[in-house]
């Protein structure tokens, strides 16, 4: 069987690229890539070896992100250390992004969403 590296992107469609790039950088300070190449089609961000791929939606009047009753990508987790993850927390409060805890016994993790609602996780295992 061949082996996979990991997870090299994940691509979503937001409202307004430049806005969602801004917010992806601020708020969680992913790194815009391949801008030379491709310019904003997609816009992608990312940190490390993972990236998203933002899209413009095709629509002027887009529907939000499905809910628990349809089959699609749940949401996006981050992996990251324990003081990184403390340090999340008070920067996101800062920031006024509403966040929920959640403990999964050998991880905690937050969840917040994007300006276009989607749902966004960062995890540590770092208990």
């Amino acid at each position: 069987m061949f082996r996979l590296q990991g997870v090299d992107h994940v691509a979503l469609t937001v409202r307004d690229v430049g806005k969602s790039v801004r917010w992806y950088q601020e708020v969680l300070g992913l790194d815009r890539l391949h801008e030379d190449v491709w310019g904003s089609f997609p816009a992608v961000v990312g940190i490390g070896g993972t990236s998203l791929a933002l899209f413009p939606v095709r629509s002027d009047d887009p529907a939000g992100p499905p809910g628990p009753d349809t089959i699609c990508v749940r949401h996006v987790a981050f992996r990251t250390d324990r003081e990184n993850f403390q340090f999340a927390l008070r920067s996101l409060a800062d920031r006024d992004v509403d966040v929920s805890f959640q403990d999964h016994e050998i991880a905690h993790s937050i969840y917040l969403a994007d300006p276009d609602g989607h749902q966004l996780e960062i995890t540590t295992y770092d208990l």
